[in-house]
């Protein structure tokens, strides 16, 4: 960033997810041999991925509808979807003309871009990573940052909350890197409920993967007033016509901290069902 650039000018633009740090000399970011997705806070000043580009004031902020985590449970993995607290102001529409959003609040999550020039020469590639932090409190039963065989396991993004926060955050000339990495850290302003395994399917975008379901009897969903918001949004929305509903819904992507399962081969298949033959019949038994 210019040393005489306005640090109070906010710029939206479009960034690759997956940092790629200025000094990579291969002619293809795809080599980078390691995943840059994510940042984890206790290293973003050691790693050298990341601490140039944090040095050199380049913090941006990652919008998203929300994000998923999954529980580990005895039956398979249960999906949480993790967002902001909502209001009834987010249901109303936007009014043409309208300079401020009004609809549904977004998270803002901070991260740290770099911008990648070819060797050859040619267009400037901008990629941005998100950087994460220990799960907090509310959330810890469904995910927390653990280590394993000395690898950590990523937890939550670091939330900035309010617009104070997002200022200081993207104020890179009147707010120095170490006073802005204390807005680092876990936030308990956000609100969850279970959703249904149908978005664990990366292929699947549509709002049932956001709709709260029950869990049953000793772990039913809570109503609270933003999944109760949601619920009356998803009503809403289908109560309109199949054109209406394909342009109003939002696009829900923001599926990161999530592997996809990797798909099974008819190889697999093939493998499974032929197992499954050379065991023993079970035995029936009476009703």
């Amino acid at each position: 960033i210019p040393k005489d650039a306005d640090s109070s000018e906010r710029v939206l633009m479009d960034m690759r997810w997956g940092l790629v740090p200025s000094w990579f000399k291969q002619d293809n970011p795809s080599k980078l041999q390691f995943n840059t997705s994510n940042c984890r806070s206790d290293t973003m000043l050691s790693k050298s991925s990341y601490k140039g580009a944090l040095l050199k004031g380049k913090r941006c902020v990652v919008l998203a509808d929300g994000f998923y985590e999954w529980q580990q449970q005895s039956g398979g993995k249960q999906p949480y979807f993790i967002y902001f607290p909502q209001t009834k102001e987010a249901m109303d529409k936007e009014m043409e003309g309208d300079e401020e959003w009004k609809g549904w609040r977004l998270l803002t999550m901070a991260g740290i871009f770099d911008c990648w020039e070819p060797p050859g020469g040619g267009e400037t590639l901008y990629t941005y990573t998100i950087i994460t932090v220990d799960a907090s409190k509310d959330v810890s039963f469904i995910h927390h940052r653990q280590v394993r065989a000395g690898k950590g396991v990523a937890g939550m993004p670091a939330i900035l909350d309010g617009d104070e926060a997002i200022r200081k955050w993207l104020d890179f000339a009147e707010v120095p890197t170490q006073e802005a990495v204390k807005l680092i850290q876990p936030t308990e302003n956000i609100v969850f409920h279970p959703v249904s395994t149908f978005v664990n399917n990366i292929r699947n975008n549509t709002p049932e993967c956001v709709a709260p379901i029950e869990l049953g009897a000793k772990k039913e969903a809570k109503a609270t007033p933003s999944n109760k918001v949601m619920l009356d949004w998803l009503k809403s929305s289908q109560d309109c016509s199949p054109q209406k509903k394909e342009n109003d819904l939002p696009k829900w992507t923001s599926q990161f901290i999530h592997s996809p399962s990797p798909k099974k081969t008819s190889a697999h298949v093939l493998k499974q069902w032929l197992e499954k033959q050379g065991q023993p019949a079970a035995k029936k038994h009476k009703a």
